[in-house]
């Protein structure tokens, strides 16, 4: 059951209930619900839950309905998120396990790790230990494969997943693994989970080939009743009727895992179909349902794989996926980040006066506004995210070293560039070290009572109002009102208590203000993004760079420009962005900023910089990233 304590409650009060619950022999959990102070009991209570309701300091006592209580959403109402290392796994970013079924030899691992962390994937799976329906088969490694491990994640950083097949190997999961795996034909082994359970290493339990949701769960059950929260819950296919796939990947299971538990979940296409041609359409398809990571099944040569060759992709087969991922995951609210790893290790390695406290990232405007949002998805929860008031103040916080790092809009793909952002860029000596780009979905926020035909003021930042334009102008009689940005136009609703007053902005805006969503998705156009640059006082030294901004300016003659352009194009150069901006203080003269896919900083394209200088009258490097 939950138990909700009285705004004020005594000490004593309150451990007069935690007394009277472990009498009864229940295991009591604290739960994370804002303000309040809430307790979590789970076990068989002999006592009416009246008497608990009559105790000193109790607001209300609710009995939890699931029959699997530590895993269910009543008992943890906000998400889990399970820390791998410097990986966050069921936050903003997607994560992808990938690696071969089964270790087979050093050089087989390093290869594929190598592979698959160029592409984008954070963490590495393969089997040392290897359950398989034939005793003839090959059953792994076993130690040895976890030696290979161990030095795949000190060669690459990829933090390992691999599966533990008996409680004998607790010694060994402790020694040499990151995450532990229980593979489905164990997921009813209740010895073995209470094992994994009581590791403390994260464990990454898969749905049995038969098992219902609600038995899955109360596999997790056993796991988290022996003290470890930090579960991934896996479906990698049920078994069925179909011959045409090895199994029936369960999407529609990810929706329901949502709303019932707060862990993660993860898909596992490469089990889920057995066969390669399938993997990427279902990976794609679990993104898009709301999947929090993938595990995927990757080998440089499938036709001599020792194990599921025939469902591994090819690295090149798995490049081309995670390329679609990046695409489709802003669609659900996620990112899916190639620089992952690289940007864990930013911030220790940016000199900073700010050394030996914790990194400080800041935005423009107030909690929940989209950079805020933006911030979280390119940070996580590794750095500390403040508002300031102004894009200036956050330009100054950078090059003051009061702040390690800046997040500031760019341009948005309904109504371009945020020009202010270009002109302090030029101004203010600062850096772009990354991006990333977010897509913007807006609603109408307003109080519980409010209808649409009490809607006299709109409240948003000018930006908001015009990507809603056309919702906007179909409206009779609403008068338009600019904020500083959409979050504190949902605080000004909030406060000022006018019924006829609506803001737009974020859900999460709704959610923080405690306001109603009237309508949502009123933006002109659902494929509305917004791109941020997340700025720094110095370059970062944190992996390869694939893009490049700069900003030059040409002599005032007739193909001055071309020339400039002319370079780019003779070296292979990709140009993805080219806008001009008035020179303050000169009339009709402009600077032109521009973005290419390339590091211009490179040995390789240094002839590439003497040939532009000597070409333009002005240039700056913004950033390479």
């Amino acid at each position: 059951m939950i138990i909700v304590l009285k705004q004020g409650v005594s000490k004593e009060e309150e451990e007069q209930v935690r007394s009277i619950l472990r009498e009864e022999g229940c295991l009591i959990r604290e739960m994370s619900t804002g303000d309040e102070t809430v307790i979590g009991a789970v076990g068989e209570v002999s006592r009416d839950i009246r008497v608990f309701e009559q105790l000193p300091g109790v607001a209300k006592v609710m009995p939890v309905s699931q029959p699997y209580k530590l895993v269910s959403r009543e008992m943890h109402p906000e998400d889990t998120v399970v820390q791998i290392g410097d990986v966050e796994l069921g936050g903003p970013r997607i994560v992808v396990i990938a690696g071969p079924c089964a270790i087979e030899n050093r050089e087989q691992a390093m290869t594929i790790a190598r592979e698959v962390k160029s592409a984008g994937a954070v963490l590495f799976r393969g089997g040392a230990f290897k359950p398989r329906t034939s005793p003839y088969s090959f059953q792994g490694l076993g130690e040895e494969g976890l030696k290979i491990l161990a030095q795949v994640r000190e060669e690459t950083g990829l933090r390992i997943a691999t599966e533990m097949t008996s409680p004998n190997q607790v010694d060994l999961m402790i020694k040499y693994v990151d995450v532990v795996q229980i593979g489905a034909r164990n997921m009813q082994n209740f010895e073995l989970l209470r094992s994994a359970g009581r590791i403390g290493k994260p464990v990454l339990l898969k749905r049995g080939l038969s098992a219902t949701i609600e038995e899955w769960l109360m596999s997790a059950e056993y796991i988290l009743s022996e003290g470890n929260e930090q579960v991934i819950l896996c479906e990698r296919g049920i078994r069925t009727f179909e011959p045409y796939t090895r199994n029936t990947l369960d999407l529609s299971a990810i929706p329901i895992i949502k709303n019932l538990t707060h862990l993660p979940v993860v898909i596992d296409p490469s089990h889920a179909t057995g066969l390669r041609e399938k993997v990427s359409p279902m990976a794609r398809a679990a993104i898009a349902a709301g999947a929090d990571g993938l595990m995927i099944e990757v080998h440089h040569d499938p036709s001599k794989a020792l194990s599921d060759g025939p469902q591994s992709l090819y690295p090149e087969q798995f490049g081309q996926l995670m390329r679609d991922l990046y695409v489709i995951a802003p669609v659900v609210g996620k990112q899916l980040d190639f620089g992952y790893l690289d940007k864990a290790t930013a911030a220790p390695i940016l000199p900073s006066s700010r050394i030996g406290s914790q990194r400080r990232a800041v935005f423009a405007g107030e909690m929940q506004a989209f950079a805020h949002k933006a911030a979280m998805q390119f940070f996580g929860s590794g750095i500390n995210i403040d508002s300031v008031s102004s894009f200036r103040t956050v330009y100054k916080e950078v090059k003051e070293g009061n702040s390690d790092f800046g997040v500031i809009p760019l341009e948005n793909s309904l109504t371009g560039s945020i020009h202010e952002n270009y002109d302090l860029l030029l101004e203010y000596d600062v850096r772009i070290v990354g991006e990333i780009t977010l897509r913007i979905v807006h609603a109408l926020i307003g109080h519980p009572e409010t209808k649409f035909e009490d809607i006299k003021r709109v409240i948003s930042h000018p930006q908001a109002l015009e990507q809603c334009r056309d919702f906007l102008e179909n409206q009779q009689g609403w008068e338009l009102v600019a904020a500083r940005d959409t979050a504190t136009a949902v605080r000004r609703v909030k406060e000022e208590g006018n019924p006829g007053d609506v803001a737009i902005a974020a859900r999460e805006a709704a959610d923080l203000f405690e306001l109603s969503i009237l309508k949502e998705g009123i933006e002109t156009n659902a494929r509305n993004y917004t791109r941020f640059a997340v700025i720094a006082a110095h370059a970062l030294d944190n992996g390869p760079k694939k893009k490049s901004s700069l900003v030059y300016a040409t002599s005032n003659k007739p193909g001055s420009l071309f020339d400039t352009l002319k370079i780019f194009s003779e070296n292979g150069i990709n140009l993805v962005k080219l806008e001009s901006r008035p020179i303050h203080g000169k009339p009709w003269e402009y600077m032109f900023y521009v973005d290419l896919e390339a590091d211009l900083e490179s040995d390789e394209l240094q002839g590439v910089m003497e040939e532009l200088s000597e070409n333009a009258e002005f240039l700056k490097i913004l950033g390479c990233y």
